[in-house]
């Protein structure tokens, strides 16, 4: 017998579906909608109280992310991306091995910073992919080095939206996920990248190339170019190893500080004027966890979350393992971070005889990797974008098998997570 919370969560699925892509709606603006017709099939009219409030449910994911983009658009105008990039290709285009790692952990900054693979691929990608196509890379394989890099940054830490939302969502403090995720997500980018470009590790003519990459800075302002990052790295280890010496002031204003720090480290620019750009970058992003938290308000008023908790604990291991492994990044295609808080919670729920940090750091880099599923695929649409590639399931297809076995990764440290717990935490 069909449940009736099941058909509140598919009409809800379906109209929002419908928004994206028949309506081409913001993916924000289609959970919204959905929302509020989950609200009127089952005779709650319009709750403002709940909408309002749901939509207000990651305020702080919200707060982060903009200050990050803030602190991104900082150090990628003051000189400091340029120069290190630079240098990474000075230092290492003799060892392409190295150089492909390196240049593939710059992609994952932004990532790590801002939590999105798309401020990822916007930013440091558009650096690193001309580089790429001088090494002789094909523009699909380029674009696929940094979609994936770029996933693997959404998931990395220090700012894990996904596991912010999950945690969130069983109530769990956003604290101690620094080994695990790196853990999770180091040996991925090292392997990923070096898979990927394979066939095109040789040494490339440099002298060549010289004169089109990215300026240096360093001789103009030495050390004190890096201050942002100094700070921001020297703040977040306070709160971590030493959090009685100050009070804990939270994220946002650890990016904020260090952004204000970079307007007196390197290249002159408008502090406004970029704060204005990285808000409206992050507007996208912003609008999806909006809507996210009015999905989820929705789904735990109407029922909807109770019955996928209850039918997610009363799969057997296996089938539970291999429902994570699949139906995660698949609900990517509708959001990332949707697909962290629908499906993302009740598993966490789940497994919580397994150790809860290490499995939402797994269940995280599993939603990350609904960036690349279509038709909304962020991190493949951009990636394709930015190299010039129209077709950008020519890119996906090169991050097929890299997904694949990032998945089956996830799920080992899963099932591995109280022998991980007590190595990492």
């Amino acid at each position: 017998m069909l449940s009736i919370e099941l058909l509140y969560f598919v009409v809800m699925v379906a109209i929002f579906a419908l928004c994206c892509f028949k309506f081409k709606l913001p993916v924000g603006i289609a959970m919204a909608i959905s929302a509020i017709s989950g609200c009127l099939i089952a005779g709650f009219g319009i709750p403002v109280r709940h909408l309002i409030e749901g939509a207000f449910n990651y305020l702080n994911t919200i707060l982060v992310i903009a200050t990050a983009m803030v602190f991104m658009k900082v150090v990628q105008y003051n000189g400091m991306m340029d120069t290190v990039t630079r240098w990474l290709i000075e230092k290492f285009y003799s060892r392409p091995a190295l150089l492909i790692i390196g240049l593939s952990f710059i992609v994952v900054f932004p990532g790590m910073i801002t939590g999105s693979s798309t401020a990822a691929v916007l930013t440091a990608g558009v650096l690193v992919s001309p580089v790429f196509i001088y090494m002789g890379f094909p523009k699909e394989i380029a674009a696929a080095v940094v979609a994936m890099a770029a996933v693997f940054g959404e998931a990395a830490p220090p700012v894990n939206v996904n596991a912010l939302i999950i945690g969130g969502g069983i109530d769990l403090p956003y604290i101690g996920f620094t080994l695990p995720l790196l853990t999770l997500t180091v040996p991925l980018i090292v392997f990923t990248s070096l898979f990927l470009s394979k066939k095109y590790l040789k040494v490339f003519n440099y002298e060549k190339i010289k004169d089109s990459l990215p300026v240096s800075y360093l001789t103009d302002y030495g050390v004190r170019l890096f201050l942002p990052i100094i700070v921001l790295i020297i703040l977040m280890i306070r709160e971590t190893f030493f959090p009685k010496l100050f009070p804990t002031l939270g994220m946002p204003i650890y990016f904020l500080t260090a952004a204000l720090v970079g307007m007196f480290s390197g290249k002159k620019f408008n502090f406004l004027k970029i704060s204005e750009e990285a808000i409206h970058d992050a507007l996208p992003v912003l609008g999806i966890l909006m809507g996210v938290g009015m999905f989820i308000q929705v789904m735990t008023l109407t029922g909807v979350r109770g019955y996928i908790v209850i039918n997610c604990l009363s799969l057997p291991p296996y089938l539970l393992y291999l429902g994570i492994a699949l139906s995660i990044p698949l609900f990517g295609a509708v959001s990332a971070y949707g697909s962290a808080s629908v499906l993302g919670v009740p598993f966490a729920l789940a497994l919580l005889e397994s150790n809860p940090v290490i499995t939402v750091a797994a269940l995280s880099q599993l939603a990350a990797l609904g960036d690349l599923m279509p038709p909304t695929a962020l991190a493949g649409i951009f990636a394709a974008q930015i190299v010039g590639e129209k077709d950008y399931f020519k890119v996906l297809k090169y991050c097929i098998l890299p997904a694949i076995i990032t998945a089956a990764w996830s799920i080992v440290v899963m099932i591995f997570a109280n022998v991980l717990a007590r190595i990492l935490l």
